[in-house]
């Protein structure tokens, strides 16, 4: 696969042309029912987006991704340092660089964590999500995004007043879909009944955690979505990095999130317990051709449900990387057999939300 952010030279006042083979090797999967379609791996902005980053770096690693076919791109109100720069890295790269391409792109960012002081910066009240998304669009230089989330769940706000907020944003033209990130399955079939209700169809996408070592969504959820008409856009699919070559020593590498960087990633977790399910995963990777990372990818997409997987990065090299697991997707029943031995829950990652998760060892 030749692309042409290889050759493309750091002066960031180089024109940027996307490569005109970004299509070849993409893989594209359609969300539930619907005419939607998200390139099988997004591009997270949680991290390595923000202020505290280099931006000629996060530039490269934006438009990299859309020169290897990468059009979805997922944002968050409280994404990168401090909260809401990864929307304003993104936003100046749009203007940029995309701006001619931004009907090429699928754009999403939510609302529900804490965003700033008062009692409207974070949950899902009315106040609170209607606000948030004008933040947001103000940051990302839009009228509108392509879907827009209910970050998480809140049991103190009826969910008719925040499926009432994701009404009007959708009425208003500020959203073209709409989703939910760490609902459970009741909560799920409950939105989406209330929009139902209320003439509106556009609730399409379930966020939810998942990987090797916190398999949850499959016990309910994914048959809940497949029922709704709905798709999954799955993130951490590498268990914070857990779920990488790295770790199969033992040892925590200085530059890693479990070394002190993300409390997402607890030390703790890099025991020998679980580096023995690593080292073995990693066995079974590699007579695929693969690092355990590219297998932990394309696991997440064995399942036609799990319409893509948002990937972080913090350099091209680990972008490029990612997408070569597209090379090799497919899985025979006596891999899953074996890969089921090892990957089983891990007690400790990733539990979102922590009422759905399964028994952990």
């Amino acid at each position: 696969m030749k692309n042409s952010y290889l050759a493309r030279p750091s002066n960031l006042d180089t024109h940027y042309k996307p490569s005109p083979k970004r299509y070849a090797d993409m893989m594209y999967r359609t969300v539930g029912k619907s005419g939607l379609k998200l390139s099988a791996l997004s591009l997270g902005l949680w991290q390595n987006f923000g202020d505290t980053e280099p931006y000629s770096n996060s530039r490269e690693m934006i438009l990299g991704a859309f020169d290897l076919g990468i059009t979805c791109f997922d944002a968050g109100n409280n994404y990168g340092k401090p909260p809401g720069s990864a929307e304003r890295t993104f936003g100046r790269v749009l203007k940029e660089d995309l701006k001619s391409y931004r009907d090429e792109i699928i754009i999403s960012t939510k609302a529900g964590y804490d965003m700033w002081k008062g009692p409207y910066g974070e949950n899902g009240s009315k106040k609170h999500i209607i606000a948030s998304l004008d933040q947001s669009l103000e940051r990302l230089g839009l009228d509108y995004v392509d879907i827009f989330y209910s970050h998480k769940f809140d049991a103190d706000t009826p969910l008719e007043e925040t499926m009432e907020a994701f009404a009007q944003i959708i009425k208003q033209g500020k959203a073209l879909y709409l989703g939910v990130s760490s609902y459970g399955p009741e909560e799920t079939k409950h939105a989406h009944k209330i929009l139902q209700g209320m003439g509106i169809r556009s609730l399409l996408l379930h966020q939810p955690s998942y990987s090797m070592l916190n398999r949850w969504i499959e016990k309910d959820l994914l048959d809940t979505l497949e029922t709704l008409g709905m798709g999954a856009v799955v993130f951490t699919p590498l268990a914070q990095g857990l779920l990488s070559d790295k770790y199969t020593t033992g040892k925590i590498p200085s530059i890693s999130r479990a070394s002190g960087q993300d409390t997402l990633l607890p030390p703790q977790l890099v025991n020998e317990k679980v580096v023995k399910k690593l080292k073995t995963l990693s066995i079974i990777a590699k007579k695929r051709g693969q690092t355990l990372s590219q297998l932990a990818l394309a696991w997440t997409l064995r399942d036609n449900r799990v319409a893509s997987t948002v990937v972080g990065a913090r350099t091209i090299a680990q972008i490029k990387e990612n997408v070569d697991a597209l090379k090799n997707l497919k899985f025979s029943v006596s891999e899953l057999k074996e890969i089921d031995k090892y990957a089983t829950d891990v007690k400790g990652v990733n539990l979102w939300p922590p009422n759905c998760q399964t028994s952990q060892t």
